[in-house]
């Protein structure tokens, strides 16, 4: 019901999408002093959402998010980014590279949300995540050597340095090209962090236009 009614509210306030010109610096958004390098072509813009599975913010903001993305021109790249604070919050981070790893962290990921928001689950222990993991078509072998793997421990390593560079302090985060971030705090609303993204995406756009 919550989330329902959240998609709708969002809805509305989407409508009417904010403009780069009408945006402030230090307000509606921060510009990192050093920006960080992206992970996508030259000719397109990332937006890097930084979440965390426990967050109740995050989970909030998920039907609006994908709502946005799904509207998003071809020359935004949209990734997801799980926060690294240590605890649970790394053991989620090893659990999304993992699903990714093994190819079915697209179908399971608002699944994970809704597990332990909705439905009380933990998802900390190895053995309770790939129990979840098998639901999806691997085994919970398959999922424990994901979970300890190189690559998944590499790709966790990745985005704590990719975290300390944008220099986050919370989730939700929106990060725009690698160097303009939007928080809950900054846009006022977890509704409005789209469309603050939006009008910074356009102004990438306008910038590289010059």
């Amino acid at each position: 019901m919550f989330k329902s009614l959240l998609v709708a509210v969002a809805g509305l306030g989407l409508s009417t999408l904010a403009s780069a010109a009408d945006l402030v610096a230090g307000e509606d958004y921060t510009v990192l002093d050093e920006p960080v390098k992206t992970q996508v072509a030259d000719d397109k813009i990332e937006v890097t959402e930084a979440f965390w599975y426990g967050c109740p913010h995050c989970y909030a903001l998920e039907d609006t998010l994908n709502a946005w993305v799904a509207e998003l021109p071809d020359d935004v790249v949209f990734q997801r980014m799980p926060a690294t604070m240590g605890g649970a919050w790394n053991r989620h981070a090893t659990a999304f590279y993992a699903a990714q790893e093994l190819g079915i962290q697209q179908e399971l990921h608002s699944d994970f949300f809704d597990a332990i928001h909705e439905q009380g689950a933990q998802l900390t222990d190895n053995e309770d995540i790939a129990a979840f993991f098998s639901q999806y078509g691997v085994s919970e072998q398959e999922a424990l050597d994901a979970l300890d793997s190189f690559g998944v421990k590499s790709e966790v390593n990745r985005a704590h340095a990719r975290m300390r560079n944008m220099q986050l302090m919370g989730v939700p985060a929106l990060i725009v090209d690698g160097r303009y971030v939007v928080t809950p705090s900054s846009a006022g609303s977890l509704d409005n962090m789209p469309k603050i993204a939006g009008a910074l995406v356009d102004k990438v756009r306008d910038e590289r236009a010059e």
